[in-house]
């Protein structure tokens, strides 16, 4: 009889996990991981700035950005998202750059993929199979990979990667979006020849001190935002990497239904059936906080429930949850803006229970 060879364990990251985090619950891992983000953010700012192996995968990365053409950021999910930040950067600085969906790029887009001057490629796990099918098509086209794990498939097959540097994480996107974005921010500063340590700097340690204040209120949060239909998340430039991210958030460990919005995109069609059965939760933050505001006050006067996170202090009323957190350059609020509902998600499931396991081990990537 033919001997079953036993797979070994495809471990998160390629990393055997602590006997304690194997018995935690998903609400203990998101806190945990939450929490760890002000670490893993300050590590990855000094490892960037510092690193010579890293400063030169940096620099070959500029020199491909030098050629004519768009720069792409593409990845899925949390992935995708945190690509934004970084290409809203680019384009404030009048460089065409753009963060597309891999899967829709995949199908529809290899006819025109020679045009741009360099994709760079997000994966948290490196085993997504749009990603790999992407890095397999991609040829002699100049590619880069921003990603969480070095034993991974898209690694090996990369010739220009970065990593992510957010450790093994065992429950929703929260440590290797806040570095994936950080990482995106700081490559798009490299390829424009702008200067970017003090500053990410200064944004780590912002982000460090309003993680607690803000997690410590999540209890009233959760009871302001109780009993909603649905959740509407807004967001503008940067922020709207952090809206969808934070949609993620709350749907996969929660399962209440949450979607994420542009500013404008919210105008044209969503904002008409908000009613008392509705909570928006609106980053009135950057250049156009005025606008979020505008909106959150547009909310209340059809009924509904606004959580109002912005870098200035508002009234709270029955129906205006304001949360003020410290204001960052642009385009970082794609980073902070997530503590609001990043809070809000854990007092949830501490209330209802954690509806997303811990995963330790990589299942079958399909598409």
């Amino acid at each position: 009889m033919q001997e079953m060879t036993k797979q070994a364990p495809r471990w998160i990251s390629g990393i055997e996990p602590p006997e304690e985090l194997l018995k935690a619950t998903g609400t203990q891992i998101l806190e945990i991981e939450c929490r760890e983000q002000p670490a893993r953010l300050r590590d990855l700012i000094k490892t960037y700035s510092s690193d010579p192996a890293i400063r030169a995968e940096l620099k070959k990365f500029r020199d491909l950005a030098m050629k004519n053409g768009p720069l792409l950021f593409i990845g899925m999910g949390a992935s995708f998202c945190s690509s934004i930040s970084g290409s809203v950067l680019l384009q404030t600085h009048g460089r065409l750059a753009f963060s597309v969906d891999a899967g829709e790029w995949l199908h529809y887009a290899s006819s025109i993929w020679n045009e741009a001057a360099l994709s760079v490629l997000l994966t948290t796990s490196g085993e997504s199979a749009e990603l790999v099918e992407l890095f397999k098509r991609g040829g002699d086209k100049p590619l880069g990979l921003i990603c969480n794990n070095p034993a991974s498939t898209c690694w090996k097959l990369a010739e220009n990667k970065l990593p992510i540097l957010a450790g093994p994480e065992y429950g929703n996107a929260t440590k290797t979006y806040t570095n994936a974005t950080a990482a995106s921010i700081i490559l798009a500063y490299e390829i424009l020849g702008h200067s970017w340590e003090k500053e990410a700097e200064s944004v780590a340690g912002i982000f460090a001190a309003n993680l607690d204040p803000v997690f410590a209120i999540r209890g009233e949060l959760e009871k302001f935002c109780r009993g909603a239909a649905n959740t509407e998340i807004i967001g503008r430039g940067a922020a709207y990497g952090g809206a969808i991210m934070s949609a993620l958030c709350i749907r996969e460990m929660s399962g209440h239904r949450a979607a994420p919005h542009t500013g404008a995109g919210f105008k044209h069609g969503p904002n008409l059936d908000v009613d008392v059965s509705h909570v928006a939760i609106i980053f009135a933050l950057g250049r156009v906080a005025e606008l979020g505001v505008k909106l959150a006050q547009e909310c209340n006067r059809r009924g509904g429930k606004v959580v109002l996170v912005s870098n200035e202090d508002h009234n709270a009323t029955d129906l205006l949850f304001p949360v003020r957190i410290d204001a960052v350059p642009e385009p970082w609020e794609g980073i902070t803006s997530l503590l609001v509902p990043q809070a809000l998600t854990l007092a949830m499931v501490e209330r209802t229970g954690c509806r997303l396991p811990p995963r330790f081990q990589y299942g079958v990537m399909e598409q």
